[in-house]
Parts: C-alpha cells; structure tokens; sequence
C-alpha cells in the first residue's frame, strides 16, 4: 500500500526523513559511547547524590558481572526490576543489557495478583525490588520462575548517614516498608561489590535481540508483555534525538524525570535520548508529593521536563510553582495520554514554553508522532510523523482514508515492536504482515501531514447513533475554572443507547452541576452534552497519571436520570 506522506515538506528544518539505524547496534552501544564522551559529567541525580557517566559505567558493569557469573544467567534470561526513580534503576537496567539479558520492568504499585502474573508470563529468572515493595513479591514468590531476589532501599546509594537515615525514616517514622521476609534474599550493594572485580565477558547484541518486556498497562484485558528489542529502542532514540536536534545541547541538559524509569515515556525520551545528549537526569523518586517536588525544582536549573497532561496540571495547582525560575527551560515535551488545550495554555502562561505534545504507544517505543520543537502555541495536534516512519488512517476494511477523514490511526517503522510475549494471536490482532500497527486511536490528519487524534476505539460513546470522544468533551469541560480534573464516559441509556456522563474534580467547591451544564450548552451540540455528572475528590489514576475510564464505567450507574 502506497501513502502519501505530506508531512515530510513541513519538518523543521535539520530533520532527516531517515535516521541512520546503524550506528548503534543495541542499547549497551550507546551507554558506551556516551560513558565514553561524557565521563566525567554527571549523568543521575537523585535525593541528592549525583553519579556521573563514568560511575554508571562502572556500576552496571559490576551488576552484569553479578547477574552472569554468580547468578549464571545466560542471554536471553529475563530479569525483573521493580524499582521506582532510584539510582538503582540505571544501573540494574543497563547491567542487565549489558549481560545480554531481558529486563522486565515491573511497576512496583502492582498487586500480588498482578505481579504474580508478569513474572509468571515473563519467565523472569531474578528480580530486584525496593523493600518498601518487598513484601507484596514475598506473597506470590513461591508461585512464580524467580531464582534469586535482589533488594534494595531508597537510600542505599546515597552514602553515609544520609543514606542509612533516609532508610530508617522509611521503615520507623513513615512505616513505608511493610515486614517482609524472603530467604536467600541479596542486597543490591552485595550483588555489586559480587560483581566488581570480575571481567565481563563480551556479549554479541543484535538489533534483532529482546532487550525488554514491556507490559502494557492492562487496562484491557491481560497485561500483554510488547517485545522491544535493542532496534526498536535504537531506532526511537535516534527518531527522537534527531526531532530534537538543535534544540538539545550535548552535556548541558538538566532533564526532570518524574515519570518513572519503568514507562516507555520516560523510560526512551529520559533515560535513552538524554543519555546520548550527556544530559542529567533528575530522579522524581515521589512526584505524587507535589509540594515535594516543587521544592526540588526549586534547587535545579532544569532545561527540559516530560510528562502527562495530570503531572502538568498538578504542578500548575501547587503552590509556589509559578515563582520558580524558568529561565533555563527550553523544553517541555508532553505525552502517554491526550494534553488538554487548558493546562496547556496554562502551561505556556506560567513558564513561557509551549507544552509540545507527542505521541506513541507501548508497541511503539514510543514515539510516533511528535510536533515540531518551535511551536509557538499548543495546537491541538499530536504532531507529525517522525523520520523514518510512515503514519495512516484506515477504515474497518484496513482501507487507507484520505485526508480529513476519522478512522483508525496505522503506525510502520523500525520502533515498532516485534509483537507479544508467547501471544501469536494477540499479535496478529494489531500487526498486520506489511507490518502496520493498528493502534485503536481514532483519528485524522490534515493537509500538512498534522495528525489529530479524536479518541480511543473502545472509549468512544455511541449516543443515538452519533460518535461522541471523550476527549474533545473533557477538552471544553476543562476550561472552566472551576474544574481541576475531569473525565467523561459513556453510561447505558434506554433512549440513546448511552449517554454522556461527566466526572468532575472541583477546583472551586462552589461549583455546581448546573455551572457545569450551563457551559457545555454554549459550547457542545445537544447529544454530545452531559446526562449525568459526578463530584468526586479524586479520579482513578494508572501509576502514570492517566485517567482510568474503564473504571470510572465500571462503576456507573445503569440508568441517567439525575446528577448525582
């Protein structure tokens, strides 16, 4: 199948329309290089204690050793890691390629249940978890592949005292780290000081070797684990580093992450791109903490800061988040779920930057699509396709619609990953065999090569026959200024079929459901308008901030006859 690719004639200027996929061969590649040109720079950041590149190098070295000649891993093996923003996490992932291993990032807010299950469809060999964690693994240890547990505390890698003090506030005072006890369990120092001195041997990487298990959120279904392999990542690296560009200065960037390490976001954009730059990155260890954390960016001169549309708007509503100094900030790169045209005008009102969106999936590493770095204003687009990738929008037919037309939103390039963990079918179900992802985004693109996505399949609200997206009413709902967060879903309703429901966050506790109303009746044609609508305090989150609609439906009422 032929496309048209008008976006390539509106790329900023520098962009290629293809990245050079050789010069790396695997992510270990890359650490070299830049543990090479940038050792002596800092490279982590976290509670205060900084590891430069050569210190991470050094570290993850001793890791791989560890994992290979005491654990005797072989490549391929999957290890897990369930670690929030520590110092850690670097070190366990990139010792863990460098062995020639899989990792398995697993999100250290899952249950038992769900754990259970990661661990058990990964085949994981050994995990390393934080003890504030420990005890949630030592319920289903016993039912799962793992051999060896590595554990670890907040502050093992903050030296003495800090660190023994950061460890006993966690366990006495705040009584974060519930009793746990797994025998033959190794502290994550043990396992270094295991592996130093021990040569590594030379482990041959491919583009075509899994260097991760990443599990989507399961908020369908099964938790399915995406195969991205050392060429996916490569690829969206430099797909990303090359979208940037001019826009990054090499060894001179201080990136917040705040977004875990564990997240494809952050996990690319963060973790990878930036390390390629020489950039710091600042380790969020507790961004739900939002006094914390502007307290934080208070101390650093950070230029650039990934996230969601929530994080945003969070910092925006916390206190003293305006007087900090945005001087050295260039860069504000938003993703993993739709940004709302309010927060980022808002955005743009208190820093002076354009909120940039991007988008992309799991199974895509995870840019896809990103806007052009100069943006002066928040357009509303998810931006254009980045090099080296084609975009599209088909029909039921997997027919390709022309320009302006909604239909499924198609992704092909070398960040697509190679499938599902053990699931041919799940496989087959979103990757055809020219090998186009099929993403479930509804969505159009306009003359320039623009893409826009107008909301998810399944989210869609059929009221009497007409499509309503959740998104574009969440987007009016949002400006009004007495709303700090808001989701609309679909309810069953007898007459249409379904209906509108809107659950709202008030920023103004004077706000009423008729205020509410009021303002989507000037704003929103007659079906599109809210039946039902919902205060609540909070609004069910994943461990990255997005909103869970499914949720919030599942706890619908059946019938909307009221507000409520």
């Amino acid at each position: 199948m032929s496309i048209e690719r008008p976006w390539l004639a509106n790329y900023p200027k520098g962009v290629p329309e293809q990245i050079d996929l050789s010069q790396f061969k695997s992510v270990p590649d890359v650490l070299a290089v830049a543990c090479r040109d940038f050792a002596a720079r800092p490279a982590y950041e976290n509670l205060g204690r900084t590891l430069s590149y050569a210190q991470i190098d050094a570290l993850s070295q001793q890791f791989a050793a560890y994992l290979l000649h005491e654990l005797k891993l072989k490549k391929g093996d999957r290890v897990a890691i369930m670690l929030p923003n520590v110092l850690q996490y670097p070190i366990a992932i990139f010792g863990a390629l460098r062995a020639g291993l899989t990792v398995v990032n697993t999100n250290p807010m899952y249950t038992a249940r769900e754990l259970k299950h990661q661990l058990v469809d990964s085949g994981a060999s050994a995990i390393v978890v934080l003890d504030n964690f420990a005890a949630t693994l030592s319920e289903v240890l016993h039912d799962t592949p793992i051999r060896q547990v590595v554990t670890t505390g907040v502050g093992d890698l903050l030296g003495f005292p800090k660190g023994t003090l950061v460890n006993l506030t966690l366990k006495y005072v705040k009584k974060a780290i519930p009793e746990f006890h797994i025998p033959g369990a190794i502290r994550f120092n043990d396992a270094l000081s295991q592996g130093a001195g021990k040569a590594l041997p030379s482990i041959t990487l491919s583009h075509e070797d899994i260097a991760f298990l990443q599990y989507t959120g399961g908020t369908t279904g099964v938790a399915k684990g995406a195969m991205l392999t050392h060429g996916n990542l490569v690829a969206n690296m430099q797909q990303a580093a090359a979208w940037l560009g001019s826009n990054v200065k090499p060894g001179d960037e201080h990136i917040i992450t705040a977004l875990p390490l564990y997240h494809i976001f952050a996990l690319t954009a963060n973790c990878l791109v930036f390390m390629k730059f020489g950039g710091l990155n600042h380790l969020i260890t507790n961004p739900r903490d939002m006094a914390g954390f502007v307290k934080i960016l208070s101390r650093i001169p950070f230029t650039a800061i990934t996230g969601v549309n929530t994080l945003f708007n969070g910092l925006l509503n916390t206190p003293g988040f305006r007087s900090l100094d945005f001087s050295h900030l260039h860069l504000t790169l938003g993703g993993g779920m739709a940004v709302q045209r309010a927060v980022a005008e808002r955005w743009k009102q208190a820093t002076g930057i354009t909120l940039v969106e991007a988008y992309g999936l799991t199974e895509t590493s995870p840019a896809a699509c990103i806007n052009p770095m100069n943006l002066t204003d928040y357009n509303g687009s998810i931006g254009l396709p980045i090099p080296s990738t084609d975009c599209c929008v088909m029909d039921e037919e997997n027919r390709i619609l022309p320009m302006g037309e909604v239909g499924e939103l198609c992704v092909r390039g070398p960040q697509v990953m190679a499938g599902y963990w053990q699931r041919p079918e799940d496989t087959a179900a979103v990757l055809s065999t020219d090998g186009w992802l099929h993403t479930g985004d509804m969505a159009k693109m306009d003359a320039k090569g623009f893409f826009y996505i107008v909301d998810r399949k399944k989210d869609m609200i059929l009221v009497s026959g007409f499509n309503v997206y959740p998104n574009e009413i969440e987007d009016v709902v949002a400006q009004i200024p007495g709303v700090l967060e808001v989701a609309a879903v679909g309810v069953p309703d007898e007459k249409s079929g379904e209906a509108v429901k809107l659950v709202v966050v008030r920023k103004d506790p004077g706000l009423t459901a008729d205020d509410i109303r009021n303002f989507c009746r000037a704003e929103l044609t007659g079906y599109k308008q809210p039946r039902i609508i919902e205060f609540r305090t909070e609004l069910p989150k994943s461990n990255v901030g997005k909103i869970l609609r499914r949720e919030l439906r599942d706890s619908a009422p059946h019938t909307s006859n009221g507000t409520h």
